[in-house]
């Protein structure tokens, strides 16, 4: 199978797929190897990933080389490598404090005594997407390692590069060589990952989503799924319009707007929205293409060759319909081979177009006026996903009171997608975002975990529920 760079077009690099029998056999052999991780204790399993956390800051240098050639982009790819060991220790600390024993208890029923538990899965498979590759195939692995389940991990087939650098980490652990693993492959693979796997977490589209749920509701297994996001910023009346152009310009277009996260929806109060609109134009103007050199500027290359024609069948489809180009392309461009876009501000658009209601995955700013906040809300909800978004008030109390309305997970006050950078609060993707338990906070090492009571009965008195025989 042949990969693409974003940065040249060129198709110059080759991962071989494993056939469906290896990766049954390499499933059933992690599934072997999970039960010395599991009975080796949290503390054993802490030890490991500390050495493996020292491993791969030792190969950041190799590891960043292969992911900037994955995604043509170098700023959040240091980001993401150095986002590693702080992820490590972070769960570390929790899985320390999430699997400590917890004391036997006398049940309602004064002569029965309750020890509970807790089991690990014993093989997790983690699908993963190609806008953040190294960041996004550790985000459910790190605490399902740490909660005593074997991980099989595939990433995306559009950004294989840096598996190879990920594999020769994980060889120099011999703890960690037997329960956890990387491969390539491509949906394929991914489907027979499904077939062997005790649990599933997957990252990507609604559409590949949907085929994941499917088949793990066939094989009666658990999933997790983080799927598409069309989320809404919302700037009220009142509103820092210069705080407010700031952050939504960079959380439309961070990444080049390659984030499930981004704002790609912008609803503005009609009393400010032209001063609103010729603020991020103007700030719109001052963030450039890094289409030279890696290390200059702010918006790289599109990482996946198709996404360019979706972005412009959604520009085409508004500005056939009636849409107004206040600031950017028409359409995605080519530069010594690869997809550009620059930040692209939109105005009257409306939810009749695809730019408002699909998902672009693009640096597109589509903005549209509101006059009451009921109209705000019923804008921000209109619509299939429910991932997060951002309210911008005068105050925080009408922010929150407004957020309160807005159907996602994460909402961020006065500012955006903050929940990419904090990884406390806990939350739920809501309508086809996505489903299952919160992957961030402490309670989403539960996850990976099934809760097992043992009821004791003490005392040799007969029970009274017995036959009086």
């Amino acid at each position: 199978m042949n990969i693409r760079n974003p940065r040249t077009g060129q198709y110059d690099y080759t991962i071989t797929p494993p056939s469906a029998t290896a990766v049954a056999a390499l499933a059933a052999q992690l599934r072997q190897e999970q039960q010395a991780w599991q009975q080796g204790g949290i503390e054993y399993r802490i030890a490991a990933m500390q050495q493996w956390k020292q491993v791969v800051v030792a190969h950041k240098s190799a590891l960043v080389d292969a992911l900037c050639t994955d995604t043509g982009r170098h700023w959040e790819t240091v980001l993401e490598a150095d986002l590693v060991a702080t992820a490590i220790d972070r769960w570390c600390g929790i899985a320390r404090d999430f699997c400590q024993p917890v004391p036997r208890k006398t049940a309602s029923i004064p002569f029965l005594q309750l020890q509970q538990e807790l089991v690990p899965y014993p093989l997790v498979s983690v699908i993963s997407p190609w806008n953040f590759p190294l960041l996004l195939s550790l985000i459910d692995t790190i605490p399902a390692l740490l909660a005593g389940s074997a991980v099989l991990v595939k990433p995306s087939e559009v950004t294989p590069r840096f598996i190879r650098v990920m594999a020769a980490t994980i060889a120099e652990v011999p703890a960690l060589h037997g329960i956890f693993r990387y491969i390539e492959g491509d949906g394929a693979v991914g489907a027979a990952m499904v077939a062997t796997s005790d649990l599933v977490c997957f990252t990507g589209s609604t559409a590949t989503g949907k085929k994941v749920y499917d088949a793990a509701a066939k094989a009666m297994i658990p999933v997790f799924l983080e799927m598409g996001g069309k989320d809404p910023a919302i700037v009220l009346e009142g509103a820092d319009l210069d705080l407010a152009t700031s952050s939504i310009l960079w959380g439309g277009t961070a990444n080049a707007g390659q984030s499930c996260l981004s704002i790609e929806r912008i609803y503005v109060q009609d009393t400010i929205h032209d001063a609103f609109v010729q603020l991020l134009a103007q700030k719109a103007a001052q963030v450039r293409l890094n289409d030279g050199d890696i290390h200059n500027g702010q918006i790289g290359p599109l990482i996946f060759g198709r996404q360019a024609e979706i972005i412009n069948d959604h520009l085409q489809d508004a500005l056939s319909k009636g849409a107004t180009l206040v600031y950017g392309d028409a359409r995605c461009r080519t530069i010594n081979g690869g997809s550009y876009c620059h930040p692209t501000i939109l105005t009257h658009v409306h939810h009749g177009m695809k730019v408002m209601t699909e998902e672009t995955f693009g640096p597109i700013l589509p903005v549209m006026a509101f006059h009451a906040k009921e109209d705000a809300i019923a804008l921000a909800n209109g619509t299939r996903y429910g991932l997060s978004g951002a309210v911008f008030a005068a105050d925080t109390a009408t922010a929150m009171e407004l957020a309160a309305q807005v159907e996602g997970g994460a909402i961020s006050i006065n500012d955006c997608a903050l929940t990419a950078v904090m990884h406390e609060g806990e939350k739920n993707s809501f309508k086809l975002s996505g489903i299952g338990g919160t992957r961030m906070g402490p309670a989403a090492i539960k996850r990976f975990m099934r809760q097992k009571v043992f009821i004791i009965k003490e005392g040799d008195a007969p029970s009274p529920w017995w036959y009086d025989a």
